[in-house]
C-alpha cells in the first residue's frame, strides 16, 4: 500500500470510527467538557467539521465573536477555529452528526478523487508549507488526537492498536526532535531513548547534537531514558495533561533531572 492509500485510507476510517463513537451519544454527553480548555464534545466535532469545510472551499461564517477575546485562543489559528466552533454552538447533537456524515462524506470523495499530482502538489498546512498529501497526514493526525479527547470526555477508552495508530504516531514523533531539543531543552550531546508501553509498545529515539533530532538508533549510550504508557504519551505531547499529574506513571533514567524537564514539556500542538 503507498503512503497516499495508507493515508486516504486512514483519514476515511477515522472519520468511520468518531461516527460510531458519537451516534449513541446523547445532548448531555456532547456538551461534556473536554481535556482543551473552552470545548465540549460538541466543539470538538464543531472544529473537525469547519476544518473539512474549510478544504471543500468554503469559509466560516460571520459570528460577530471576537474570538482573541476568550483565554484558550492563543494564535490566529485558534481563532479561525474558534469561528467555525461559534458558528456551530447552537446545532443539537442531531444536526451535529448528521452534518459530520454530511461533509466527512463529500471530503472521501474528494479525497478518491485526487491524482498524484494534486496529492504531492505543495499547500499550507497548519506548520508551514508542506504538500496536500502531507496535510492530510496532518489531517489524520488532528482527526485521531481529537478522537481521543472525546473519549476521555465521555469515558469510553479503547486499548487496541490500529493502522490509523500508527500513522498518528508517526506524525506525532514528526515533530518529537522539537519537542525535546527546543521545548525539553536536552543538553547537547544527549541521547534519549523513550519506551512506550501499553497498546502502542514502541521505543523512539532522539539524538542532540546541534539540534534534536529523531533516529533510527542511538549511535552511543543512551543517557537519558523516559518509560511510560503510549496513550500517556501522546496525552503529553498534545497538550491534554501535565507530567506532574502522573509521576507515578513515568519512569525517569540516566540524567534525571533532564529527563524530568523534558516529560514536562512534551507538549507541542498547537
Amino acid at each position: 500500500m503507498s503512503d497516499k492509500q495508507a493515508i486516504v485510507s486512514g483519514l476515511i476510517d477515522e472519520w468511520r470510527v468518531l461516527e460510531e463513537l458519537l451516534e449513541p451519544l446523547d445532548e448531555e454527553q456532547w456538551l461534556t467538557p473536554s481535556a482543551l480548555p473552552g470545548w465540549t464534545v460538541h466543539d470538538v466535532v464543531a472544529h473537525i467539521i469547519g476544518t473539512e469545510l474549510m478544504l471543500l472551499g468554503e469559509q466560516p461564517p460571520h459570528t460577530g465573536l471576537d474570538p482573541h477575546t476568550l483565554a484558550h485562543v492563543r494564535n490566529e489559528i485558534g481563532a479561525f477555529n474558534e469561528q467555525w466552533v461559534e458558528s456551530m454552538r447552537r446545532d443539537s447533537a442531531s444536526t451535529m452528526l448528521a452534518r459530520f456524515k454530511e461533509v466527512t462524506g463529500k471530503r472521501a470523495q474528494a479525497l478518491a478523487a485526487a491524482t498524484d499530482e494534486e496529492w504531492n502538489a505543495p499547500a499550507m498546512g497548519p506548520l508551514g508549507m508542506t504538500t496536500y498529501g502531507g496535510f492530510m497526514h496532518i489531517r489524520l493526525f488532528d482527526c485521531w488526537m481529537h478522537e481521543l479527547d472525546i473519549r476521555d470526555a465521555v469515558d469510553q477508552p479503547r486499548t487496541e492498536a490500529t493502522d490509523r495508530d500508527r500513522l498518528g504516531m508517526q506524525q506525532l514523533c514528526a515533530s518529537l526532535g522539537y519537542a525535546v531539543g527546543k521545548l525539553g531543552k536536552a543538553p547537547a550531546g544527549s541521547r534519549v531513548a523513550f519506551e512506550l508501553t501499553g497498546a502502542l509498545p514502541q521505543r523512539i529515539y532522539v539524538a542532540v547534537d546541534g539540534r534534536a533530532t529523531v533516529v533510527d538508533a542511538l549511535d552511543g549510550p543512551e543517557t537519558i531514558g523516559i518509560r511510560l504508557d503510549s496513550w500517556l504519551f501522546v496525552r503529553l505531547c498534545g497538550g491534554r495533561t501535565k507530567a506532574d499529574r502522573h509521576l507515578d506513571e513515568v519512569e525517569l533514567s540516566g540524567d534525571v533531572k533532564a529527563a524530568k524537564h523534558i516529560a514536562e514539556h512534551l507538549a507541542f500542538t498547537i
